[in-house]
């Protein structure tokens, strides 16, 4: 692993576990063993550490996922492959959403991370709202409001899981996305 993919794996396990201002370039040099002028060479900023790692946390989470169409072609059902991201960080991982938690913080975030973090939000609904078009052939308005629904349930479901700690909250809140899928 590079340098670079270091510093984006320490940067990630910090924001997902309080925010976007629990970590310095000094903490970052230190823990994995470079010169705080090393991170600035990769990352001249914060603000670019940040969205490079909001654009990165964002691919690979769609990149996960797949194409809802090749998930249906395959017998998979793209809104319970979903749920599981949000799932396995919650119970795996025991974190948040890293985007989810940016976008608890976006009036205090620099634009270049609130951008990407917003786009974290917009190809997110993208996705889910492909996947219901597929899975339930909704109409693109009706599928736009049950992904934007389904995104803000599992948002909210991981928050109120960690702020209870207690991941039975985030099951009981989910239960109802696969009842009918």
């Amino acid at each position: 692993m590079s340098k670079k993919q270091q510093l984006l794996k320490a940067a990630e396990a910090k924001v997902r576990t309080g925010g976007y201002n629990n970590f310095s370039f000094r903490e970052l040099a230190d823990e994995i063993g470079i010169k705080s002028s090393s991170v600035h060479y990769h990352f001249p900023t914060k603000a670019d550490l940040g969205a490079e790692l909001a654009r990165q946390y964002t691919d690979n989470f769609l990149t996960n996922l797949g194409d809802p169409k090749i998930l249906i072609a395959d017998g998979k059902k793209p809104i319970e492959v979903y749920l599981q991201q949000f799932q396995c960080a919650l119970t795996q991982d025991k974190k948040m959403c890293l985007c989810g938690l940016l976008g608890a913080e976006t009036d205090g975030l620099p634009e270049k991370v609130k951008a990407q973090t917003q786009r974290f939000f917009e190809q997110n609904i993208e996705w889910l709202t492909q996947a219901y078009q597929q899975a339930d052939g909704a109409s693109e308005q009706a599928a736009n409001a049950q992904a934007i629904a389904t995104l803000s349930l599992l948002e909210g479901a991981m928050l109120v899981s960690k702020a209870m700690n207690d991941t039975a909250i985030f099951a009981t809140a989910s239960a109802g996305l696969l009842a009918t899928r």
